[in-house]
């Protein structure tokens, strides 16, 4: 989420909404094949460290074989929890962002990374956007939640507390684990769509594994260049649901108050 000062993207052809045409048939057979063996990949390791909610609906999607058409996974995704894709050239500004999800559009990048950017890339492609986030949007009380986290996005903007905000989608919608059984399982798409973190999140006993506490979340800061030191593990979306549906206005004035001090 959010902007950068150089981004990736062809920006030329999106609206106001950032919103652009997917332009299915100008992907090449090499991008369709580098998306495959991402596919594949990855593949081989979800059904050990992911979610049974994301397994579950990956399942149903048929996105193995190509670069998915945006359009007819929009048609399941209404039906299922009245979701839709939303093509964009890449990350957008944080406003438009959080209109998005506040009118159940998802935006998905439309470009693919290099094949030399297998294992690592900067910005979001379209491969992890689709992977990674789409599969849970079919999950209701997710989809409620990302939801909510787009109307409160534009409220925090008016309360200048983006920054704060940030912090909880990337320890639970990029990053986050949820507890299965005796175990713990990742939903965080930049988990679910990485080749080496998904199993390091799990299994490696160097990173902390943290009960989830939203004001601890707020003020705990990421890595963008490597591997978590920190994760924070919810028992259930439910949990995730019931925990941040409190206003944030009194929540982002006491750790204002906690950063000053």
């Amino acid at each position: 989420m959010g902007s950068v000062p150089i981004l990736r993207g062809d920006y030329s052809r999106a609206g106001p909404d950032f919103a652009v045409e997917q332009d299915w048939g100008a992907y090449s057979a090499q991008e369709h094949a580098l998306y495959r063996r991402l596919f594949e990949r990855q593949s081989k390791l979800v059904p050990r460290y992911a979610c049974p909610e994301w397994i579950d609906a990956i399942a149903g999607l048929d996105a193995a074989r190509e670069i998915p058409k945006f359009d007819s996974v929009s048609r399941k995704l209404r039906s299922a929890s009245g979701w839709e894709i939303v093509a964009v050239p890449g990350l957008i500004p944080d406003e438009a962002f959080f209109t998005h999800l506040a009118n159940r559009r998802f935006p998905v990048t439309v470009w693919l990374r290099k094949p030399e950017e297998l294992d690592y890339i900067v910005e979001p492609d379209v491969f992890h956007d689709f992977f990674g986030h789409v599969p849970l949007l079919f999950d209701r009380t997710y989809a409620d939640h990302l939801y909510e986290y787009g109307k409160g996005g534009l409220k925090a903007m008016r309360l200048d507390a983006v920054k704060m905000l940030a912090r909880l989608y990337w320890y639970t919608i990029e990053f986050g684990l949820i507890k299965v059984d005796s175990s713990v399982r990742a939903y965080g798409a930049g988990l679910l769509s990485s080749g080496g973190e998904l199993a390091y999140c799990v299994e490696d006993p160097r990173p902390r594994r943290l009960p989830f506490d939203l004001e601890r979340i707020m003020l705990t800061s990421y890595q963008i260049d490597r591997y978590q030191d920190t994760y924070f593990v919810i028992d259930s979306f439910e949990q995730l649901m019931r925990e941040t549906a409190p206003d944030f206005t009194p929540i982002y004035a006491r750790l204002r108050s906690t950063l000053a001090s």
